[in-house]
C-alpha cells in the first residue's frame, strides 16, 4: 500500500507509537509532486525548524540555525522532512527506553520496544511507505532498530557520510546511514548523503562509491557469532543460511574470529571515554537548558543543571568515561581497548580474504517487551550488543536484513563488507529481498 502521510495522519499514528520527537507544522501533499520524498532525520541531527535534543532534557529548546550535511543533501535531492525522531538519550542505549521524552514502541507489537538508539527512525520506516529515515550508528544504534522492526538498516563505512551537524555520542564511532523498506531505497538515496564534505575532514579522503557491478558468491559465518542466541532466532538464521545456499546459489563457508568477544569490551571503554568529553560542553550556559544564577561557584552552576537533566544512563557513561582517561588508567584501559579495535580490524580482513561479506544475527534475540527490559541489569542490555558492535568498532560498512519472523516479530542477520564496500550490501540486499518476502504492519490505516 502507498501511503503519503498529512500531518493529522502523522501525529494519529505518532499519539499511538511516539516515533517522532516532533513533527513539522505542514508539509506539502506529496501526491501532487511525484518527484518529491518524505524523510525523517534522528533526534541528534541538526535541521533549521526543529529542535536538537539528542534525547534529553539537558538540549530542550535548542533549535540549531542550520542543516546537518545529510539532511541539507536530502532536502536538495527534494526530500520534504516530515519530523526528528525519538532515540535514547545520545544514543546511550539498546532499546529507546532511556529517551528523556517519549519511549518509541514497536509497530508489530506495542508491548514490545523497537531497539535503539534509533528506535525511532526504525518504527518511522516501519509505519510508513515509501519512506527514508536518517539514523546514526555507533555501536549498532542502526542495525538493532532495523532488526526489532522489520527494515532495512544500512550503516556506511565511518567516513563515508558526513558528521557535520551530528551531536556526537563518540566522534571515532559515530556514522550516519540509512533505515528504509526496500533495497532500492538504499541504493538510491545513499549516493545523495555521500561524499566528501569539507566541514567534516574524517569525509574527504574517501574513494568514490561503487554500488554498481559488485558481486556476491560467498559468505563467512563466524562460529563465535553464533554463541547466545535465542533458540527462535537460531532457527531463523539456519533457515536463512539454507535460503542463501538454495535460491541465490551463495556459497556459505565457516570461520573463526575470536577477537569478536573482546570487542564488545573495547567499545564501551573507548565510547564512553569520548561520550564524557563530548557532553562536558553541555553545562547550562550555551546550549539548551539554563543553569542557575551565575553568581554561583561554577562547580555549583555545571552540577545543578546537569544533575537535574541529565538522564541515569547518560550519568552511568560519563562517569565511566572519565574514570576510564583518569591518570593511572589511561593505558590500563583505554590504549589497550585501541589494541583491541584494531585486532577485530585485522581478523576482518583475514575473514574478507575467504569471503565477500561476514554473516551474523543482528541481535541474539527477537524486540524485548518492555516488561523484560525492566528486569534487565545494565550489563545484560550491553552484552545484547554484542553482535553489532564489532563492525561498528572497525568502521565497516554493513547492512542489517529480516531475514525470519517468530510469532509475527521479526528476525535481522547482519552482512559486513569491506571498508568502502557498500555496493556489496546492496548486492545482497538486492538478492535476498528478491527472495524473501518482507511483512510490515498496516501503520498508514
Amino acid at each position: 500500500m502507498s501511503c503519503f502521510p498529512t500531518v493529522e495522519k502523522l501525529r494519529k499514528l505518532n499519539a499511538r507509537y511516539h516515533a517522532f520527537n516532533e513533527i513539522a507544522q505542514s508539509f506539502p501533499d506529496l501526491n501532487e509532486y511525484p518527484p518529491r520524498f518524505h524523510f525523517s532525520a534522528k533526534e541528534n541531527l541538526c535541521a533549521k525548524g526543529f529542535q536538537a535534543t539528542a534525547g534529553s532534557r539537558i538540549l530542550e529548546g535548542y533549535r540549531p540555525p542550520f542543516d546537518a550535511t545529510s539532511v541539507s543533501r536530502m532536502r536538495a535531492a527534494g526530500g520534504v522532512l516530515l519530523g526528528k525522531t525519538n532515540m535514547d538519550e545520545f544514543g546511550f542505549g539498546t532499546f529507546s527506553t532511556n529517551s528523556g521524552f517519549e519511549t518509541p514502541r514497536n509497530p508489530f507489537d506495542e508491548r514490545r520496544a523497537c531497539g535503539g538508539s534509533s528506535g525511532g527512525a526504525a518504527a518511522a520506516t516501519s509505519l510508513l511507505d515509501k519512506h527514508i529515515a536518517l539514523g546514526v550508528s555507533t555501536g549498532g544504534s542502526i542495525s538493532c532498530p532495523a532488526s526489532f522492526c522489520g527494515v532495512l538498516g544500512l550503516t556506511p563505512t565511518y567516513g563515508r557520510v558526513s558528521r557535520y551537524g551530528l551531536i556526537d555520542y563518540g566522534n571515532s564511532l559515530d556514522k550516519i546511514g540509512l533505515l528504509a523498506r526496500s533495497a532500492a531505497d538504499l541504493k538510491q538515496y545513499l549516493p545523495i548523503i555521500s561524499g566528501a564534505d569539507p566541514k567534516d575532514p574524517t569525509s574527504c579522503v574517501q574513494p568514490p562509491l561503487r554500488i554498481e557491478g559488485a558481486k556476491v558468491s560467498r559468505i563467512a559465518i563466524p562460529e563465535e557469532a553464533l554463541q547466545n542466541l535465542s533458540p527462535v532466532v537460531k532457527e531463523g538464521f539456519e533457515g536463512a543460511l539454507d535460503s542463501l545456499r538454495s535460491k541465490l546459489d551463495i556459497e556459505v563457508i565457516d570461520t573463526h574470529m575470536p577477537s569478536l568477544k573482546y570487542a564488545l569490551s573495547a567499545y564501551y571503554v573507548l565510547a564512553t571515554s569520548e561520550a564524557s568529553t563530548n557532553l562536558a560542553r553541555y553545562c547550562g550556559m550555551r546550549f539548551g537548558a539554563k543553569g542557575g544564577s551565575i553568581s554561583q561557584h561554577f562547580n555549583d552552576f555545571f552540577t545543578e543543571v546537569r544533575s537535574a537533566k541529565f538522564g541515569r544512563e547518560a550519568k552511568r557513561r560519563i562517569l565511566l568515561g572519565t574514570y576510564a582517561r583518569m591518570v593511572g588508567f589511561r593505558d590500563r584501559y583505554y590504549m589497550k581497548a585501541l589494541s583491541v579495535r584494531q585486532l577485530v580490524i585485522s581478523e576482518y580482513q583475514k575473514a574478507f580474504a575467504e569471503a565477500d561479506l561476514v554473516l551474523t544475527p543482528t541481535m541474539p534475540f527477537i524486540a524485548p517487551t518492555f516488561e523484560e527490559i525492566g528486569r534487565m541489569r545494565p550489563l545484560e542490555a550491553y552484552q545484547a550488543d554484542f553482535l553489532t558492535i564489532p563492525p561498528n568498532l572497525a568502521g565497516m560498512p554493513h547492512l542489517s536484513l529480516p531475514c525470519s519472523y517468530s510469532d509475527g516479530m521479526p528476525i535481522g542477520m547482519q552482512a559486513v563488507a569491506p571498508h568502502w564496500e557498500e555496493g556489496r550490501l546492496i548486492e545482497l540486499a538486492e538478492k535476498w529481498t528478491g527472495v524473501f518476502h518482507l511483512r510490515f504492519p498496516e501503520g498508514c490505516a
